[in-house]
């Protein structure tokens, strides 16, 4: 069904997957007002009610969660393609400053941080996608 061309996107691990750090919850924020920008882009039409309610969501602000989550392949290559990058310049510096193969230029990553898979909600991302389908959320 998708093309080629359309960027490869993972679904929503459940409908509300709680609790996302304070950085992603900017993120899916930042979406969230995009969103509305798009929507109303001429004026804001009706101002929202003096106390929001958090704890019913819009239907606006479950979208930009969705396309958070949907975003979380497109992320990971970017950081991929980053750390690439940033070696190949450590190997560029290496090399012209002669330095020796024990130098590292850039400080050490604590084991195992980048090979853990990733966690929804304490279970891996797969396991945590398939339970939440099956109990029918």
């Amino acid at each position: 069904m998708a093309s080629n061309d359309a960027p490869q996107r993972l679904g929503v691990p459940s409908r509300n997957p709680l609790p996302l750090s304070a950085s992603q919850e900017s993120q899916v924020r930042d979406i969230y007002y995009a969103r509305v920008r798009n929507l109303c882009s001429d004026e804001i039409k009706v101002p929202r009610a003096a106390p929001r309610d958090e704890l019913v969501p819009d239907p606006v602000r479950d979208a930009a969660r969705e396309e958070w989550f949907a975003m979380r392949l497109e992320r990971q290559r970017e950081r991929e393609r980053k750390a690439r990058m940033a070696a190949a310049q450590e190997e560029f510096l290496r090399e012209w400053w002669a330095l020796p193969e024990e130098v590292r230029l850039s400080r050490p990553k604590p084991e195992g941080i980048e090979s853990r898979p990733e966690r929804v909600g304490g279970m891996p991302a797969a396991q945590a996608s398939s339970s939440s389908s099956s109990s029918g959320r």
